[in-house]
C-alpha cells in the first residue's frame, strides 16, 4: 500500500509507532520498523544526548529499516539540551524526527539543513496549519480519543480528520483510536495518509513495559480512561486507577486554586516508571487511549502490522469496491 507517508519515509506500510516516554526504546522501534512500519525512539526517555546516541546505535544494530526519533518540546524549569539531542540524532544517521509539544520552529533550521523529515503532532487544524507553515513535512493529527495530551478543543477524529484533509497540503496521519485494519481504512477514507498508534503498540510483546500494563489495556474497554489536569489546561487522557481518582479528588477540592504541585507526586516521571517498569498499576496516572476497547490481545509487532494490512486490504476489496458497483 503506497501513500504519501510511505513515500516520504521510505516504509512499506503506512503505520507509525508514536513516541512514548519510557516506552520508545530500541527494542520496540526496531520491531515496528522491521515489520514495515515506522518505529520511533523517544529522545527524552534518554537522560542525556550521549545516552540517545547510544540508543540510536543500538537500534541500528537491530534493524536496517528507517526509524525515527521523537523530540517533545515541553515547558520546564530545566530546559533539556535540545540542540545537543538534535546533534545526536543527526550524527546517528536518523533522517526522520517526530516533534511534539510546543512549536518546534526554532529548531527547524537545524533539522532541515541536515535533510531530516519532520512530522509534528497536532491536536487541532490550526496547529497543523502552523506546522505546515514552518516547514514540517507531515503532521500527525491527534483526535480527542488519543492517549496522553489531546489538547483542549475536544474534537474527535470523525470531524478532525476530514477538516485536516480540507485544509492541509502536506501528508498527515491519523492518531487516536487507531487499532486495526478498520482504523486504517477509515483514516484513508477521511483523507489521511496513514495511522499513528501508541496504546496499540504498548500492548505488544516487544513493548518494554510490565505485563500488568499490557493486561490492563486488554482488560479495559472504551470507558476505561479518564481526563485529568483539565483545570490546568494541560489535559491528559489516562487509565482509570487510584492515582487518577486521587487527582480528580484534589482537583475538585482545590478548585480554582489548583497548582501543578498539588498533583505532581501522582504524575511525575519516577512514579510513572513504577507503573511501566514495575507493574504497580496505581502508582501514578499513566497515559492510555480510548482505543483500549478495541485491543483484545498482545501480539508481536510483525503479527499486528500484518493483520492490520491484511484486514485493510480485505475491507477495501470485499466491502468497499463491491459497494461502488
Amino acid at each position: 500500500m503506497k501513500t504519501r507517508i510511505t513515500e516520504l519515509f521510505g516504509i512499506r506500510h503506512p503505520i507509525i509507532q508514536g513516541g512514548m516516554n519510557f516506552v520508545g526504546y530500541a527494542e520496540l522501534a526496531s520491531a515496528v520498523s522491521n515489520a514495515g512500519g515506522l518505529g520511533i525512539i523517544t529522545a527524552l526517555t534518554q537522560p542525556t544526548p550521549e545516552d540517545l546516541a547510544r540508543e540510536i546505535a543500538r537500534c541500528w544494530e537491530m534493524t536496517d529499516q528507517p526509524f525515527g526519533v521523537n523530540l517533545t518540546f515541553l515547558p520546564s524549569f530545566q530546559v533539556p539540551p535540545y540542540a545537543e539531542y538534535i546533534d545526536a540524532i543527526i550524527e546517528g544517521g536518523v533522517s526522520i524526527v517526530e516533534t511534539a509539544g510546543r512549536n518546534p520552529e526554532q529548531y527547524m533550521p537545524s533539522l532541515k539543513s541536515a535533510g531530516i523529515s519532520v512530522i509534528h503532532k497536532c491536536t487541532s487544524v490550526r496547529h497543523a496549519l502552523k506546522a505546515e507553515a514552518i516547514g514540517c513535512d507531515a503532521v500527525s493529527v491527534d483526535g480527542f480519543e488519543c492517549a496522553g495530551h489531546p489538547g483542549e478543543d475536544d474534537v474527535t477524529n470523525f470531524i478532525l480528520l476530514p477538516r485536516a484533509a480540507d485544509m492541509l497540503t502536506i501528508p498527515f496521519v491519523a492518531s487516536g483510536g487507531m487499532a486495526d485494519g478498520r482504523s486504517l481504512v477509515a483514516a484513508l477514507t477521511f483523507g489521511a495518509d496513514g495511522i499513528n498508534m501508541g496504546t496499540r503498540f504498548l500492548a505488544t510483546r516487544e513493548a518494554p513495559v510490565h505485563r500488568n500494563v499490557k493486561q490492563a489495556i486488554v482488560d479495559g474497554n472504551e470507558c476505561a480512561t479518564t481526563l485529568v489536569m483539565r483545570p490546568l489546561r494541560n489535559t491528559e487522557r489516562v487509565m482509570r486507577n487510584k492515582a487518577a481518582a486521587a487527582i480528580t479528588e484534589i482537583e475538585a477540592r482545590r478548585g480554582g486554586d489548583l497548582e501543578i504541585g498539588d498533583i505532581r507526586h501522582l504524575v511525575k516521571g519516577a512514579a510513572n516508571r513504577r507503573v511501566l517498569e514495575e507493574g504497580d498499576m496505581d502508582a501514578a496516572a499513566w497515559s492510555c487511549g480510548m482505543v483500549a476497547g478495541l485491543i483484545h490481545d498482545i501480539p508481536d509487532c510483525a503479527e499486528l502490522i500484518d493483520r492490520i494490512m491484511t484486514q485493510a486490504s480485505a475491507l477495501i476489496r470485499e466491502r468497499l469496491v463491491p459497494l461502488a458497483d
